[in-house]
């Protein structure tokens, strides 16, 4: 079935009695807090984020937010805001190594289908929007709170923050949202678990547009926005463009030769312009005009074996419970729907008590465990499709990607049109095309999702109760 191209809606804010309002703390400030404290607010409950850095600041690069991000950013009323720091790419391109063009993806194409748009940002363009519409929605930042620890209280309703300083903050509900790092994650399984090596790493630089407009091969990065992809022997290279045309994105993926315990360190530029000497000749011009550089060890995190505590007081959202490769460009994107549908299951409870907490909190696992473990699988499968040496593999992937390029500009394509060209499901390299992932990944709706897999809860919760039978007393009362 062909997925609806219907403009998502603008959510309101409920409105729900104080007594029936949880205080939530969120640890960490980063995507997924502030897009979790967005949904929880409009839920009607209140928020306040504790983020262990002494002040928010302009970090990161640029950013790809795919149409089931933009759908969530459009249904958290945050359009209007984004649209003068987005950049809409026309589409995506999939190059060898030495520039020949293999493949490509219409994104127009597909945003008149799904309905939502692909966005490009520079991170904290994206990070500064959220901040805001959090803010504006209720939620209290405190700047220089490190949490340490998380307690439960006896009955299990509350749970306490405890913070580096000695302070303690009670909540109804804390949301541990610190990253791939994460402090929390550690603390609800009661053991020390670092995030996986991947083998990779990255180099993140950002270009002046207007050095790239005086040379007739870099200007048509430019003034025809797109993104693009350049895959070879052991690396990669992805590029597009930020801020309306001002920066140039690039990340270079190689292999990862930082000492132990290193998670970014300044890069050396000459040693990252050897690696792609021998490359499509635009690329050394581009990193001729890079002078500094850093790079980022690449880690992942495996799901978490269960995202809350047994309490109901105490879950894991974003890179926390599932880091990914960004070679699906889909980590924060996870985050964000981690963050929407966290808010959805609160916004359904009725009271806050302890067992509609759990109920609540069962329905976000079951919606987000699966779908983000398969994230993480099918980014580890393009790290080595992008990576192939030249050979027999490499022709393979390459035959692939022509073959499913024939389905450019027929809409959404089902699998049974690829299957009669001999195409197996899942089969195509550029993951966001349909026959990628992309009938699973850019469709999801998260108040679908949540309206499905709130409805197997109460099945099943009503099933386990018939088969014990009414307890004492209820017979009494069905009698009289």
């Amino acid at each position: 079935m062909s997925p609806s191209a219907a403009k998502p809606r603008v959510l309101e804010k409920l409105q729900r009695k104080k007594e029936d309002q949880l205080d939530v703390i969120i640890i960490g400030a980063g995507l997924g807090g502030l897009g979790a404290a967005i949904s929880i607010l409009l839920a009607g409950h209140t928020v306040t984020i504790l983020e262990s850095a002494q002040e928010i600041s302009e970090v990161g690069a640029g950013i790809q937010c795919l149409p089931n991000s933009t759908r969530i950013l459009t249904q958290w009323g945050m359009q209007p805001a984004l649209s003068k720091y987005s950049t809409r790419p026309k589409q995506c391109n999939y190059l060898g190594w030495k520039g020949n063009r293999l493949s490509h993806m219409d994104f127009h194409e597909y945003e008149a289908v799904l309905g939502t748009p692909f966005w490009d940002f520079h991170r904290a363009n994206l990070h500064s929007c959220l901040l805001g519409r959090a803010e504006e929605l209720g939620a209290r930042l405190e700047c220089g709170a490190r949490v340490v620890d998380v307690e439960y209280t006896e009955d299990g309703l509350q749970s306490i923050a405890v913070l580096a300083d000695g302070r303690r903050k009670v909540a109804d509900l804390i949301v541990g949202a610190d990253g791939i790092n994460s402090r929390c994650r550690e603390i609800l399984l009661g053991r020390p678990d670092p995030p996986i090596l991947t083998g990779d790493l990255a180099y993140r630089l950002l270009l002046n547009t207007s050095d790239m407009m005086k040379d007739p091969e870099l200007k048509g990065f430019v003034e025809d926005p797109q993104v693009n992809y350049w895959m070879g022997p052991d690396i990669h290279a992805v590029n597009y463009v930020l801020r309306g045309g001002q920066l140039f994105n690039m990340v270079l993926l190689v292999p990862d030769d930082m000492p132990a315990g290193a998670s970014t360190l300044e890069g050396n530029v000459s040693e990252m312009r050897a690696m792609f000497k021998d490359w499509d000749p635009r690329i050394p011009k581009l990193l001729a005009l890079c002078e500094s550089v850093y790079k980022w060890r690449l880690c992942i995190r495996p799901n978490c074996p269960s995202w809350s505590h047994e309490s109901g007081a105490f879950t894991l959202l974003g890179d926390s419970a599932h880091a990914t490769l960004p070679y699906l460009a889909s980590g924060a994107g996870m985050s964000l729907e981690d963050g929407h549908v966290l808010g959805l299951c609160l916004g359904r409870m009725k009271g806050k008590g302890r067992e509609e907490k759990l109920r609540a909190l069962k329905v976000y696992e079951r919606c987000r465990a699966a779908r983000t473990e398969r994230i993480v699988a099918r980014g580890n499968v393009q790290q080595d499709l992008y990576h192939l040496h030249d050979g027999e593999a490499q022709e393979k992937r390459d035959r692939l990607l022509r073959a499913h390029g024939q389905f450019n500009g027929d809409g959404f394509v089902s699998v049974e049109d690829t299957s009669k060209e001999g195409l197996n499901e899942e089969s195509d390299p550029m993951p966001w095309r349909w026959n990628g992932v992309g009938r699973w990944l850019l469709t999801y709706d998260c108040e679908k999702d949540v309206e499905k897999r709130w409805a197997e809860v109460e099945a099943e919760r009503r099933a386990q109760s018939k088969a014990r039978g009414p307890v004492e007393g209820e017979a009494v009362r069905s009698v009289l």
